[in-house]
This record gives structure tokens, sequence and C-alpha cells, in this order.
């Protein structure tokens, strides 16, 4: 049992995928949804955007949108970690927004048993919480884009990100709970 705040997290019995992706598009939450869940299970976290190269960034900061040329070294240096991370068996959770099934697909090369979540909800929602955001490299005239690349993924777990973050932590909780399906 891990305490986070005043919530107490049960249901984590028996074998648990080492690796948990937190995905969807930027202003969903992933960050704090993954971020809430690693320290409820004192799991490590991860976050996609702090291993981005410096020329990704300045694209995304002028508002020009990566290619997937930009992506592959960068989910390149991802699946590493989570190698690393499963070669130490350590449990992580990463947060990424894995927009293509490409991208999934070399991800899970190098966590076969990864459980996704998929956070998802209204875009004019997204909209405002990326306006509402300061000091973030990726700005809301960058949204259109990322809803124009993502695939939606086959095998994940949707969140409506409607839901606070607390009951999104429960639903991802009770998720892991279960067996996943194949």
């Amino acid at each position: 049992m891990a305490r986070n705040g005043s919530l107490v997290i049960t249901g984590l019995r028996g074998p648990v995928a080492p690796v948990v992706v937190m995905m969807g598009v930027a202003g969903t939450g992933k960050s704090v949804v993954g971020s809430a869940l690693a320290e409820a299970t004192g799991w490590a976290f991860l976050d996609a955007d702090d291993f981005h190269p410096e020329a990704n960034l300045r694209k995304m900061r002028s508002g020009v949108p990566l290619t997937d040329a930009d992506r592959w070294p960068w989910l390149e240096d991802l699946r590493q970690l989570l190698i690393d991370h499963q070669g130490r068996g350590e449990r992580c959770v990463l947060a990424c927004s894995a927009l293509k099934q490409s991208y999934r697909a070399l991800l899970e090369e190098a966590a076969p048993s990864a459980r996704w979540f998929h956070l998802h909800g209204p875009s004019d929602l997204i909209e405002s919480r990326l306006r509402s955001r300061s000091g973030h490299f990726m700005g809301a005239e960058m949204l259109q884009s990322q809803l124009r690349d993502l695939e939606l993924p086959s095998r994940a777990t949707r969140l409506d990100i409607r839901l606070s973050v607390q009951e999104l932590l429960q639903c991802v909780i009770k998720a892991l709970a279960e067996p996943a399906e194949i």
C-alpha cells in the first residue's frame, strides 16, 4: 500500500508491468498523471520532454512541428532508457506523446509488457490548458499538428481528462490491478 497525500492505493497485487506509459497530445496531463502515479507507487518517473535534443526544443518553441526525422533519435533515446530501467529491475512511468503506432512499436520493443494509458479529451479543453501554462516549449498553436499526427492506439486504456487527477490516478491503479489485455 502506498500513500499519495490522502490517497491510499491498494490493489497492486501480483506482477505489474515494469513500465507504464502515459500517452496523448500535449496538454492532456501526461506528466501530471504520470508523476502522480510514480509518487504514489515509488516508481521512477521519466518525462519524455526532458530528453528532447535542443534542436527539437528550438523548433517547437518557434511553433514548427517536429517531423519523424526529428523524433526518431529522441524515441531511440527513450527506448534505451526503458531498456536501462528494466535491466536494473526498476519499474517506471513514462510520459510521452507517442503519437504514432510506429513510435509506440519502437518503445514496445524495449518494454513489450508495458501498460499504455491514452489521455484524451475535447480539443477546446486541451487548447485552453496549453494557453494557460507558461514556460513550456509546446504552445497551443502546435495542438492541431499533434491531433493530425495522432494515430489512436489499439491497446491502451483511454482516460478522459475531464476527470480530476485523483480520479484518473484511481482509474490507472484499477486498470493496473487487472490482467493486461493482449
